[in-house]
């Protein structure tokens, strides 16, 4: 690479990762020591081996020998002619050359392309949402990953499987700080999805980090965080009017002969539409519900107040006006029908202890009249015995004053 190469230009190494011809990739993680071994060099000196680097430290090819001092502590070569890095940085990622002659006079050239790299912390969901409202934008969360190198990436999964941001119902807005002395990345994904009127009622969020490097299976493993798992609720609207709950009865006017059949019908304006309860005379009636409530062969166990109630999760319950249901020819309404039943019963009693009280009149009348009956004959008599007294001087005298 040309000289001058500076840390932040190692993005351009990154896309050259793997194409160093004849030489080999090494990862190494940040802090750790790192040994490269110099090929075809004598194991003891003499020694004729030199060691280029060029890395973030650098801005030029450093050239180091086993004659030469050590660069700091940044890297030394040993007796054998490796060359050590004592705790390897993220400056210290770049290219190493290694140029040796053997003791047959054999030229041998070594190279290594390093990176580095360091597993952050396990992420995890800040912020998260209590609930979400169906139809509508909602911020579900932010993930979070703090301390990792590469940058790596964020990923959010929907009951386990990859959520993809397609603009409309998903989008993600993601943001990347690195750590001015560190240079370690901090990672951060807001999710906002809108979730159908008619999808999942508990949807689960995870999120994931995946490294950047490197591709080892074992380094390469996805971070996940704990997931949430998240209720929805229908979108938000204004309760309906009552108004807008209609009870239609049929017949018209809710009079109907007995044996007849009444229909109640309950509309309500509502998508999708609510369920339907039915109440008669301030009681719920023990039936499925429906918005048609047929009363078939209609009796007097019918008559009463009747009203419907539209329940709904998004809009809360709304009870329709009340109709009244009476039978033609019939008194009113269940308290009158009882009314007039008692009264009739009590009319039936009055009838009968009436007629009772004639029959002992007239049996009473009777006997009184049996009783009266000898004391009259005997009047009778006196008065004939008187008037046949009376007769009889009469004709006395006018045989005394005869010829």
């Amino acid at each position: 690479m040309e000289a001058g190469t500076t840390a932040g230009a190692w993005v351009l190494v990154l896309s050259l990762w793997g194409t160093v011809v004849g030489g080999q990739n090494l990862t190494a993680q940040i802090g750790k020591p790192l040994v490269l071994n110099c090929k075809g060099a004598p194991r003891k000196p003499p020694q004729q081996l030199e060691w280029k680097l060029n890395t973030g430290r650098t801005e030029a090819w450093k050239v180091l020998s086993p004659q030469g001092d050590p660069w700091d502590s940044v890297a030394r070569v040993l007796p054998n002619g490796s060359l050590l890095l004592p705790a390897i940085g993220i400056q210290d990622e770049g290219t190493f050359r290694c140029r040796a002659r053997s003791r047959k006079g054999k030229e041998i050239k070594s190279n290594y392309q390093v990176r580095v790299y360091q597993i952050p912390g396990k992420p995890e969901i800040v912020d998260p949402a209590s609930e979400l409202k169906a139809g509508v934008p909602n911020k579900v969360g932010t993930c979070v990953s703090e301390g990792g190198y590469p940058a790596g990436t964020l990923s959010w999964h929907l009951d386990g499987k990859p959520l993809i941001p397609d603009g409309k119902g998903v989008s993600v807005k993601e943001e990347t700080r690195r750590h001015p002395e560190t240079g370690l990345f901090t990672l951060q994904s807001e999710l906002m999805v809108t979730p159908a009127r008619e999808g999942a009622p508990h949807p689960t969020f995870s999120c994931s980090f995946i490294p950047g490097l490197p591709r080892r299976r074992a380094l390469h493993r996805a971070l996940h965080t704990a997931p949430i798992r998240l209720s929805v609720r229908g979108e938000h609207r204004d309760p309906v009017p009552l108004e807008e709950i209609q009870l239609v009865v049929e017949p018209e006017g809710a009079a109907v002969a007995p044996g007849g059949t009444v229909t109640l019908t309950c509309k309500a304006s509502t998508q999708p539409p609510p369920q339907i309860h039915w109440i008669k005379d301030g009681t719920p009636l023990p039936l499925p519900p429906s918005p048609v409530l047929l009363l078939p062969e209609v009796g007097p166990q019918d008559q009463g107040t009747y009203s419907c109630v539209a329940t709904h999760p998004s809009h809360g319950p709304q009870e329709s006006r009340a109709v009244s249901i009476s039978i033609i020819g019939s008194v009113g309404g269940p308290g009158l029908g009882t009314l007039a039943l008692a009264l009739g019963i009590l009319g039936g009693l009055g009838a009968a202890a009436l007629l009772i009280g004639v029959i002992v009149w007239q049996r009473w009348r009777r006997q009184g009249k049996e009783r009266k009956a000898p004391e009259n004959r005997e009047e009778e008599e006196d008065e004939r015995a008187e008037l046949n007294q009376s007769e009889e001087p009469e004709a006395a005298q006018s045989s005394a004053g005869g010829p």
